[in-house]
């Protein structure tokens, strides 16, 4: 099923291997596929939940009239044409991290597809970059801006630092 008007559509990114290349392999693919795409600033974050390498994080904004599940089946594409290996552990080294955040206004709390996704109000990885790129768009469910929810975050002081990179294509 499609949409019948165009959906904003938000997805984060994230890469510790080679994640210079690997992101801008995301952004290049996304275009190809949904035609204009918007990208955060780019910040490096240290690994969470395991031991290695920083990971370099941005969202990606385009909009599309496919489903929501549609859209994920692109990003699943888009870990096998980075090479990403599926294992069991969540909190590994990674050559391509996309998820969905959010679908327009849409809540789905259910798999296949969740949104808004969680990781929007618990990680500063994903809340900086969202608020950056879309600082007016409001929370599905919260009902605050992305700007608001950063202005209030607990976690700021996270260590993110900015990185000069054009992920680009264009």
């Amino acid at each position: 099923m499609t949409a019948r008007e165009p959906v904003a559509v938000y997805i984060s990114g994230g890469s510790n291997i080679e994640p210079e290349k690997n992101l801008r392999l995301a952004c290049r693919e996304l275009e190809k596929r949904y035609g204009e795409v918007q990208v955060s600033p780019v910040y490096r974050t240290p690994a969470v939940g395991f031991d290695g390498e920083p990971f370099l994080n941005c969202v990606f904004a385009l909009s599309t009239r496919e489903s929501a599940l549609a859209v994920v089946d692109s990003l699943e594409e888009l870990h096998r044409l980075a090479g990403r290996v599926r294992g069991t552990d969540a909190f590994s080294p990674r050559t391509l991290d996309l998820d969905l955040l959010l679908y327009g206004d849409a809540i789905m709390p259910e798999p296949p597809v969740k949104v808004p996704r969680e990781d929007i109000t618990r990680y500063s990885f994903v809340l900086k970059p969202l608020a950056d790129i879309a600082p007016g768009l409001r929370h599905p469910v919260a009902g605050q801006t992305m700007a608001e929810l950063w202005q209030a975050f607990p976690g700021r002081s996270a260590p993110l630092e900015p990185v000069d990179v054009d992920l680009a294509t264009g």
